[in-house]
């Protein structure tokens, strides 16, 4: 019974050395500092081979401060989590949607693999298994399960946005609408000064064409007073030619 396991891990060893020869995955380093991270979203411009789980591994140390030894835990995701504690296993993908995420890591030792689904850095879903196509298959449901959950997360996040443009625009009609109302009090009072000024222009221009008209009445009667006083004065003398 012993040769079937031996050649199946024998298989397993070759393809996982295909894997390393192309460049599939990254064995985990000896220490802490090249251990993978888990359950860390990285920044676009600092992807690195084994972006995942920093965080959880610190999760996973503060646990096991206070939870069993590691041959006392039970179950895959306390199994996992020391398992990242110790850096003993190398991420080859993650998938993140909003605040989920799926996992799946690699124990090259005994080509074993583990396939997680979290929240906000928190396991609640791990699977292990031998097979590697099966580990596939269930990685791809988890990613797919992750973008489903975070559909209600990602649809809060794009109405808060627009709860938040809506204010902005709110506040800045409001800031519009207080300048036109100043505005339209200036263009009031000033029109009210004007109108009185027209008032006042109009009533002066009237009392001077009165005047005008006066005047020119009095003019027409002196230059009359005048000619008749030239004849009066040039009678009897030679007529101009």
């Amino acid at each position: 019974m012993k040769y079937p396991l031996l050649i199946r891990r024998a298989m397993l060893l070759a393809t996982s050395c295909a894997l390393l020869q192309q460049g599939g995955f990254v064995l985990a380093a000896q220490g802490d500092e090249a251990a993978p991270v888990v359950g860390t979203r990285p920044a676009i411009n600092t992807l690195t081979p084994q972006p995942v789980a920093e965080a959880l591994r610190n999760a996973a140390s503060t646990a096991s401060a206070t939870s069993p030894t590691a041959g006392d835990a039970q179950g895959n995701v306390a199994e996992l989590m020391q398992m990242i504690h110790d850096a003993k296993l190398s991420e080859l993908r993650t998938t993140y949607n909003g605040s989920y995420g799926a996992s799946l890591f690699f124990h090259p030792r005994e080509m074993t693999y583990y396939v997680a689904l979290f929240q906000d850095k928190h396991f609640w879903r791990v699977i292990k298994s031998e097979d590697m196509a099966r580990a596939e298959a269930i990685y791809a449901g988890f990613a797919q399960q992750t973008a489903q959950l975070a559909d209600v997360e990602i649809r809060r996040t794009q109405l808060q946005a627009q709860k938040a443009y809506i204010e902005d625009v709110i506040a800045m009609s409001e800031d519009r609408a207080k300048r036109l109302q100043a505005d339209l009090e200036v263009a009031r009072t000033q029109q009210a000064k004007v109108n009185d000024y027209q008032r006042q222009t109009q009533g002066e221009a009237a009392t001077l064409h009165a005047e005008k008209e006066r005047a020119q009445a009095q003019l027409r009667q002196v230059q009359g007073e005048v000619l008749q006083l030239q004849r009066q004065t040039e009678m009897g003398l030679p007529i101009q030619r």
